[in-house]
């Protein structure tokens, strides 16, 4: 089982970024199976119980790919199944609202899934990072820093999230770096919506509606592709020297 169906940021796939992620108050937890490779900051050591509901949560999507292979390999939508499990549904919900494979959201859905549990057994404050994909909840403002590639705007820009808009996830494709697939040239896409295996999927689809070579008008077409979604709270769109965004986002510029 792969990690998605889009492109990954190289600093993502290699985890350099995590070694400037601000700790804070919080504490460390790494789980890493196969490909799911989570960073947990959480108020308390998770490491045993989020390595169980990974192992979960795998294990339930690998069994669902075993009787509906259509579910690993296809980049359209698949029917929604109310019989199968959580994870699995959140990925086929998320699926058909943005207009791709299911697999598109394999990592955001992991994370949420982690996360949302651990919130519910008594966490105060977390944030599950799969691979570049973030489910959030915290007490205090939070700034997200976007890894565009060469681009020159690359870690020069970061999304402003306060309490009030938490939870959420926050997840970004690229189709100039990293592995995956993305039929796109943007390089990033970042997208903050209510729901994270939501947020993974969309970035796939907006990044898909970036052109090679379109500059502006690719901008202009994935952010107005983002409007049409229900659920997306704001998107950042950055294509070479041209950033675009639209919703509910404050963008902060970074040192």
């Amino acid at each position: 089982m792969r990690s998605g169906r889009k492109k990954k940021p190289e600093s993502y796939r290699e985890r350099s970024y995590r070694q400037t992620a601000e700790q804070g108050d919080l504490v460390s937890s790494l789980v890493q199976i196969k490909e799911t490779d989570l960073h947990i900051q959480a108020d308390r050591d998770v490491t045993r119980r989020a390595t169980e509901l990974v192992l979960q949560n795998r294990l339930q999507i690998e069994d669902y790919i075993v009787r509906h292979p259509d579910f690993y390999a296809t980049l359209v939508p698949e029917p929604l199944d109310n019989l199968a499990p959580p994870v699995v549904r959140d990925m086929l919900l998320a699926a058909e609202a943005a207009g791709v494979g299911p697999m598109a959201a394999v990592a955001g859905s992991i994370a949420a899934c982690v996360g949302e549990k651990l919130l519910a057994e008594g966490v105060a404050e977390i944030i599950v990072e799969n691979g570049g994909d973030i489910f959030l909840y915290r007490q205090r403002d939070c700034t997200i820093a976007i890894f565009a590639g060469q681009s020159v705007l690359s870690n020069k820009v970061g999304i402003l999230l306060t309490p009030a808009q938490m939870p959420c996830g926050i997840c970004t494709s690229s189709g100039t770096v990293g592995h995956s697939l993305s039929l796109g040239k943007a390089d990033s896409v970042t997208v903050v919506a209510d729901s994270t295996a939501l947020a993974d999927a969309v970035a796939t689809c907006l990044g898909n509606e970036v052109g090679e070579g379109s500059g502006k008008a690719g901008v202009n077409r994935a952010l107005k592709k983002a409007g049409e979604i229900v659920g997306v709270r704001g998107v950042v769109v950055i294509c070479g020297d041209v950033l675009g965004a639209v919703g509910d986002v404050e963008l902060v510029r970074l040192k």
